[in-house]
């Protein structure tokens, strides 16, 4: 996927992985960048930065999604790639009395922002990129969506469930001239990361944002469908399937220290 003379739009574009995937393009000589983001003022300052341009965007909302496709394309013309970049960490629970104490708005959010924001995404987009014959889809999910999440099992599911929607995105469209690429970090060193309570996550190599943009960017000039900035996750990944009750029963360990470090109520 060529990305010089491309429209772009980044949702979650104003900090983060998505701040400098909205640079990285840029840099790499994008026609147009779209940064969007619910934090309006954050978006306009990226975009103010690059040359770009700045929305407000939920993408928990479809009506919004497809107002912002609407928009751009009557702008600035096709969107070649977009960047479902937005996400949530939410339901921590380091102790994990029970992984579905959380509540239902708990869980309901996060499928709404971590998978049908995707879906939107695609709904509105894939209609025009099958008739151009071309266009790229980059779905930011996580390691926990390859691996598992200790903390919140409303993020792991939701992030499994995200590499699975990519995954059925490009299975079914790869015929149309459509590609899709996956992008799956562990610990990035973004207001995310340190919203929530530190984690196996973050001793494991946590990166900046800006190299995770980068490794983004090679992966879409590839044509590369999974992306991995940490290396290490392939070898995580084939622990697992090579023994999956091995592999649990680590996991679970792994849990077990995690509660250990916490103090006493």
């Amino acid at each position: 996927m060529r990305v010089k003379g491309s429209v772009v739009v980044v949702t979650g574009g104003g900090a983060g992985i998505g701040a400098a995937l909205c640079r990285a393009f840029a840099r790499a000589g994008a026609e147009k960048v779209v940064a969007a983001d619910l934090d309006e003022a954050a978006a306009a300052s990226v975009a103010a930065e690059i040359g770009g341009v700045g929305r407000r965007c939920d993408v928990s909302s479809e009506d919004q999604i497809a107002a912002l496709v609407e928009e751009v394309e009557s702008q600035y013309g096709p969107i070649a790639i977009f960047c479902s970049n937005a996400g949530i960490a939410a339901g921590f629970d380091q102790q994990a009395e029970n992984v579905a104490a959380q509540s239902n708005d708990v869980w309901q959010r996060s499928w709404a922002v971590n998978v049908m924001s995707h879906v939107y995404a695609a709904r509105h987009l894939v209609p025009g990129m099958r008739e151009r014959g071309a266009g790229h889809f980059l779905i930011t999910a996580s390691a926990a969506g390859l691996l598992s999440q200790i903390g919140s099992a409303a993020y792991s599911t939701t992030k499994h469930a995200a590499v699975g929607f990519a995954e059925s995105l490009a299975i079914a469209h790869r015929a149309h001239g459509i590609g899709v690429s996956l992008l799956c970090p562990q610990g990035v060193d973004t207001p995310l990361l340190r919203s929530i309570p530190k984690g196996p996550e973050s001793g494991d190599g946590v990166m900046s944002a800006d190299d995770v943009a980068e490794a983004a960017l090679r992966g879409i000039e590839e044509g590369r469908f999974l992306i991995l900035p940490h290396g290490q996750v392939a070898d995580y990944m084939r622990r697992k399937v090579e023994n999956y009750d091995r592999w649990v029963g680590g996991m679970a360990k792994l849990q077990e220290k995690v509660r250990a470090t916490i103090p006493p109520a």
